[in-house]
């Protein structure tokens, strides 16, 4: 038996070494390997972002601060994040994806440390604001390094799932938030997820590699069949004087820019101000509102999947009719949310679940449209710019509905987040029959009788 059980180990290594290992190096391997540890690291961003959002009752308890205070604390890490979108997203494009995402991580992770050591309304906000300029380093990396990696007629769904990272960052952030809060004070929600995401920068840094070319593969267009041949001139790093002619000269990348500023606006709205909403107007503890946004965020995973799965296999790659769609929807989901009385905690559940899935999937969408109109090489200072805008909106998030709803109540909050939404979704009708610009450059080459 001892001989049997040793042959049959040695066999399940050898298959698991050849399962795992003999492809190392293979085109295979890395995509894995970068879609997971891509996914991870921007989760870990979260740990250290959505946790202001989850202490701001118990601070507002301590030290008496109103909305509009706090507001401005929010709109100062908003407009901070919006501008260093631009600024890292050009540098990105210009640097290792490696490095400039592991060194945002950590940096953020010792902002939050010191966040949970405060008390004073501008020591919040000047930490606050300097934690925008740290995770602005985040996200352009990744992109980067999805488009890279990814090639056009696949990047609606791997974009998608790569995105799953807001939410699974988001779900531990509101789920370990809302216990560390009830359990240890709200302190406690800023300096432990801190400690989690600097571990985590330090896997990030050891899992990604920039582009295919620094592992000795060729480009992705050319190993999916997209394109026969990718032009050096996507391979290289992009030149200011490009950054004019590609991004800011395009109508497409700001019709993308305008959708961001209006969908961020109920996408913020909804993370900055939904634990006070869902207390104040609905009734309900912390706990129960960290879990029911926890529902609100899975739903919203699964709705940027299934958006950017359908954009690519019955759109062909074409983005803004799911996004218009979807939108639409949003809007009347909204609605619902808002007119539903206080003391139906299921249905409250169950409406922001649907909201987050028709929330989500214009965003992902939106990022994934920008790289498609810009190209890959752009992606960086193109999201960058659509992210400025972004968080236009996310400022008006902050402090504005903290004015608003001072004002008006929720009710002027609400009506906000309707109208913004359908904005989006005519500035995403706008692009129905665009795609890729790489897909249409070779499109125009088949055709060509030269």
């Amino acid at each position: 038996m001892a001989t049997v059980a040793k042959a049959i180990s040695r066999n399940v290594s050898g298959t698991f070494e050849k399962v795992f290992y003999a492809e190392k190096g293979s085109f295979s391997y890395w995509r894995l390997r970068i879609l997971y540890a891509s996914i991870i690291g921007y989760a870990a961003f979260y740990l250290v972002r959505q946790n202001f959002s989850m202490c701001m009752p118990g601070i507002m308890e301590e030290f008496g601060y109103s909305k509009i205070e706090l507001g401005w604390v929010a709109t100062t890490f908003s407009v901070v994040y919006g501008i260093g979108k631009f600024v890292n997203g050009y540098l990105s494009d210009r640097s290792d994806a490696r490095y400039f995402m592991t060194v945002g991580l950590f940096l953020s992770a010792i902002i939050s440390i010191f966040m949970g050591l405060g008390s004073s309304l501008i020591f919040f906000a000047v930490l606050w604001g300097l934690n925008g300029c740290f995770q602005s380093m985040g996200w352009p990396p990744c992109a980067r390094l999805i488009t890279h990696w990814f090639s056009p007629t696949e990047l609606g769904s791997k974009w998608a799932l790569w995105a799953s990272s807001h939410q699974i960052g988001a779900v531990a952030i509101f789920g370990l938030g809302g216990f560390l809060i009830e359990q240890f004070g709200w302190r406690a929600a800023f300096i432990i997820p801190a400690f989690v995401s600097i571990g985590l920068s330090f896997l990030i840094f050891n899992r990604i590699r920039d582009t295919p070319k620094q592992v000795g593969l060729p480009p992705v267009e050319e190993y999916k069949g997209d394109v026969s041949r990718v032009s050096q001139q996507y391979e290289e790093r992009i030149t200011f004087k490009e950054v004019i002619t590609t991004v800011l000269a395009n109508k497409l990348v700001w019709y993308m820019a305008i959708a961001n500023m209006c969908l961020y606006i109920p996408r913020m709205g909804i993370f900055f101000w939904a634990p006070t909403f869902l207390k104040e107007l609905k009734g309900v503890t912390l706990i129960i509102a960290g879990m029911q946004l926890v529902g609100f965020e899975i739903a919203s995973l699964i709705g940027g999947i299934t958006a950017g799965w359908i954009s690519d296999k019955f759109f062909r790659g074409r983005r803004g009719p799911v996004g218009t769609f979807f939108l639409i929807g949003l809007s009347i989901a909204l609605f619902i949310v808002w007119k539903i009385p206080a003391g139906h905690p299921f249905f409250d559940a169950l409406m922001l679940m649907i909201a987050g899935f028709l929330l989500n999937g214009p965003q992902v969408l939106n990022g994934v449209a920008t790289a498609d109109f810009a190209s890959k090489r752009a992606v960086g200072v193109a999201t960058g710019v659509t992210g400025v805008c972004a968080y236009a909106g996310s400022a008006l998030a902050g402090v504005g509905i903290g004015l608003i709803v001072e004002n008006y109540g929720w009710d002027g909050g609400f009506l906000l987040f309707i109208l913004t939404a359908l904005v989006g979704a005519f500035f995403f009708s706008l692009t129905w029959n665009n795609r890729a610009k790489i897909l249409e450059e070779q499109v125009e080459d088949v055709d060509s009788p030269y």
